[in-house]
């Protein structure tokens, strides 16, 4: 029997998306992108600014920024890959909207991050407290160069290996 796939993921500059795209093609999964209602700017994105939008949302741990539209309906799905880009070491708190808006009990996670110099073990141990009944498969770190590094290291296999897992 085949696993019916998601790829969710929120992406701020274009390079999870590229990455989870790769990820959907490679096992068949649908994709759902987990849009801000209100869009971010360039200036809502610099993290050098501490009054920044993705500063305030990220130094305040209850920050959930409102979803543009609700995931479909994720009971036809066995598994979710979930991707999104590292911030302050962690998921963004718009991953926490999405995670915290829908019953993911039981269904294989399995996390990806873009990151241009951060790992992905923060993010991991702060997914799986937000969303405990889940069950957790290891996570994949893919540097900035998002779909390139994909296509030179396989991320088809691990993708179809993670289902496995």
């Amino acid at each position: 029997m085949s696993k019916k796939v998601l790829v969710a993921y929120f992406s701020a500059s274009g390079v999870t998306a590229r990455a989870a795209k790769e990820i959907a093609q490679s096992v068949g999964g649908d994709l759902y992108e987990i849009r801000p209602a209100q869009p971010y700017t360039k200036a809502d994105l610099d993290w050098t600014n501490k009054q920044s939008r993705s500063s305030l949302e990220m130094n305040d741990p209850a920050s959930r920024p409102a979803i543009a539209e609700p995931a479909a309906d994720l009971a036809q799905y066995d598994a979710v890959f979930l991707g999104f880009p590292i911030w302050w070491y962690v998921e963004p708190r718009i991953v926490d909207t999405f995670l915290e808006s829908c019953d993911l009990s039981g269904k294989a996670l399995i996390p990806f991050a873009t990151s241009g110099g951060s790992g992905i073990e923060g993010a991991e141990k702060s997914l799986r407290a937000r969303c405990p009944k889940a069950d957790w498969k290891p996570g994949k770190l893919l540097n900035r160069t998002g779909a390139k590094l994909l296509n030179r290291t396989g991320a088809a296999g691990w993708a179809k290996k993670a289902l496995e897992l």
